[in-house]
């Protein structure tokens, strides 16, 4: 017994030993960043950072823009659409893949395919097929349909709608990929009870599965959800934010005062909203998943 202890104890020293860097790390880059952009918002910080404090002279200014509160408009309604459609399409493609169809492996590549590219090309390929000089448009009235419109991303009431049409494209991939994964966990034998019972297929899936799949939903809500609020390069490909600022996102937002403007305190404290944003979204997360199991 004590030959092997020294041993353990030897081996947690060695692995926290090799964690120490990527702690560090965390910590500076990480923590440290996000400490200094919030006490920063807090500054009349203009090309450089300085330490003169306005108090919440940024904050008030921020939520007085205009194209502030534009962009939490469209970063709602979009968010609130994405996350809808997101979860139940790849759902449903999940629930169709888990029916053991022939050439599954390919159909599943060929859908998740797209998560594999950035935002960046997902948003120039998707500006060109909505291009109405050269995309489905002009298909269409090519196949003798002249009077066919479809040109979302040069209305201000549907540009919000193009971009939805390319992340849906670019991330149902990857939420049918989780959802199908928490599908293959559900025991054989409650499909066997299920048929047994009698009990409708829809059913099956609407009342038990579903609850059953309760922590993949929540932990796919809140990967969609994260990556939404920080959506920027989507945007900047399809539209820049154009036109006439109806698809201006919050991280754009950023991106000009921090790097055009030349205010830095105007651009920390609409990151620091950001970052608020994200820890309303992991707080209850986190919560749900660790503070229900403790007490479990």
């Amino acid at each position: 017994m004590s030959a092997t202890k020294p041993v353990g104890i030897l081996r947690n020293i060695n692995a926290k030993i090799a964690a120490i860097p990527m702690v560090l790390t965390t910590l500076v880059v990480f923590v440290g960043g996000t400490i200094w952009t919030v006490v920063y918002s807090f500054t009349s910080s203009g090309l450089l950072p300085k330490l003169q404090f306005v108090g919440l002279a940024q904050y008030r200014r921020l939520w007085s823009a205009e194209i502030w509160n534009m962009a939490i408009h469209n970063l709602f309604f979009f968010g609130l659409m994405s996350m809808v459609f997101t979860i139940s399409i790849g759902f449903l493609l999940a629930v169709l893949m888990d029916q053991k169809i022939r050439f599954e492996d390919t159909f599943r590549t060929i859908m998740l395919y797209p998560f594999a590219l950035s935002f960046i090309v997902t948003g120039l390929v998707w500006q060109w097929i909505l291009d109405p000089m050269k995309g489905i448009q002009q298909v269409v009235r090519d196949l003798g349909f002249p009077n066919f419109t479809f040109d979302p991303l040069h209305d201000p009431q549907t540009v919000l709608y193009g971009l939805l049409i390319a992340g849906l494209w670019q991330g149902t991939g990857f939420t049918m990929c989780l959802m199908l994964a928490g599908l293959r966990t559900i025991d054989d034998d409650i499909w066997k009870a299920v048929r047994v019972d009698g009990i409708p297929r829809w059913k099956t899936y609407l009342f038990v599965v579903v609850p059953m799949m309760r922590p993949v939903f929540i932990t796919t809500l809140v990967l969609v959800a994260a990556g939404i609020i920080k959506l920027y390069d989507l945007v900047m490909a399809q539209t820049q934010g154009n036109p006439g600022n109806a698809s201006q996102m919050p991280a754009m937002y950023v991106y000009k005062y921090m790097f055009q403007a030349q205010n830095l305190g105007q651009g920390f404290a609409a990151s620091t909203m950001m970052l608020l944003s994200v820890l309303i979204v992991l707080i209850p997360w986190a919560y749900l998943e660790f503070g229900g199991k403790k007490r479990g």
